[in-house]
């Protein structure tokens, strides 16, 4: 069990660090050379690859990587995908945003398209090598790694953009990927002889059908709908993060050295609550904890935004909302994986998970806008006000839908 924990710990952190650097990061450097609200909000769409990756999930499941066979089909996918990554940051170091920022999309786009092909990977493989009781370890660790990453892809690269440059720390992101790599290698691919082995068509109907076999009509389509707006808040309010902090005039050392640090460890202990409270409240319960919690986290952002700007504040902030955003992270994985049929590991965990990212990640390309909007018709403080108080009334749908499941399955289980 501990080898399977360091490795799904390892490949966390290599899940992690591309998505935040297309995400976040790069609406921190984009917003540092002058770049407005609108176009940073646009960028959001490049992770768009992360909600449709249940359209290359039957590749995943079917095919092995040529020259990669050796390692395993789970293996093979993810070392293949890293490779590309590991080449797409370094492109992206090599681009100035002011000059070409059409070419830096290409290569953000390259890293997270095959990021979202590593996550179809990894989820499988997580899923796979652990039996029904060490799912919850293992989304703990999976999310222990997943959050070093976010600490590293936010907090080490602002402190190194102030102390160099936004290409160095490009460049030393994507050597880090070699971390995912030794995570892969020490995992053991297992057997597993419950995978269907179909044809691109019929491993989506495949998965579609067998996930409204399993649950029924009506509650398929209510749990689709939880999971498609539970996690709407946060996502949208994602790409607005970084230039919201920069936009109160805190520096990029000052973000990454003590507001990003505090984040990592609320999130740390959101996660391991999460966990706890999923074995003494029920999942559900703890689904409906973590909704509440992402939402007033929003609402102390508005505060903040409105309340004079000073880093204590905003560090606590930062250190509630990640606690929630942790919290949720691993009850939302937990959510998830109990909804997978092994028949379609790779497909229906992905089809689930986009289904949790699509309406978020759509969405969030026009939170700059949004942004925008409310600061060009009011003020910069008032702006970002009525932005967190428009995120905080995203999480309310998913709360009522909750609800609703559980007056209908007084067991509160799926």
């Amino acid at each position: 069990m501990r080898r399977k924990l360091i490795g799904i710990l390892l490949l966390g952190f290599a899940s992690g660090l591309p998505y935040m650097l297309v995400f976040s990061t790069l609406t921190a450097w984009l917003r540092d050379v002058g770049i407005s609200l609108t176009e940073i909000g646009f960028f959001a769409w490049l992770v768009l690859t992360y909600s449709l990756k249940f359209l290359w999930a039957p590749f995943v499941d079917r095919y092995s990587v040529l020259g990669f066979k050796v390692f395993g089909k789970r293996r093979g996918w993810i070392l293949f995908s890293q490779s590309v990554i590991f080449l797409s940051l370094i492109g992206m170091s090599l681009i100035d945003p002011l000059q070409n920022i059409q070419l830096l999309a290409l290569f953000a786009f390259f890293a997270a398209f095959f990021g979202s092909i590593q996550d179809v990977a990894v989820d499988a493989l997580r899923i796979e090598i652990g039996e029904a009781k060490e799912q919850g370890d293992l989304a703990a660790s999976y999310q222990l790694g997943y959050r070093v990453a976010i600490l590293v892809a936010t907090s080490m690269a602002l402190i190194f953009a102030d102390l160099y440059s936004w290409a160095y720390v490009y460049q030393l992101m994507g050597i880090l990927m070699l971390i995912g790599s030794a995570g892969a290698l020490i995992c053991y691919e297992p057997n597993n002889q419950e995978i269907a082995i179909l044809r691109f068509d019929e491993a989506l109907l495949g998965a579609f059908k067998d996930f409204f076999n399993r649950f029924g009509l009506w509650s398929a389509a209510l749990l689709l709908l939880i999971i498609s707006t539970y996690r709407l808040t946060d996502i949208v309010m994602g790409p607005m993060a970084m230039p919201f902090y920069l936009d109160l005039g805190f520096s990029k050392t000052e973000i990454g050295a003590l507001v990003k640090t505090i984040a990592l460890f609320g999130s740390v202990i959101g996660f391991f609550i999460g966990g706890l409270l999923i074995k003494r409240i029920s999942l559900f319960n703890a689904l409906l904890f973590g909704g509440l919690c992402v939402l007033f986290t929003n609402l102390f952002f508005a505060y903040v935004a409105s309340a004079q700007a000073n880093i204590s504040l905003l560090s606590l902030i930062v250190g509630l909302d990640s606690f929630a955003a942790g919290l949720v992270g691993t009850v939302n994985i937990a959510f998830l994986t109990s909804l997978v049929s092994k028949k379609f590991t790779a497909v229906q965990y992905a089809m689930l998970t986009s289904f949790m990212m699509l309406p978020g990640k759509f969405f969030s390309g026009f939170s700059g806008i949004l942004a925008d909007y409310y600061i060009s018709t009011s003020s910069l403080q008032m702006g970002w006000t009525y932005f967190f108080y428009t995120t905080s009334a995203m999480s309310i749908p998913a709360l009522l839908l909750i609800l609703i499941y559980k007056n209908n399955h007084a067991d509160n289980s799926t």
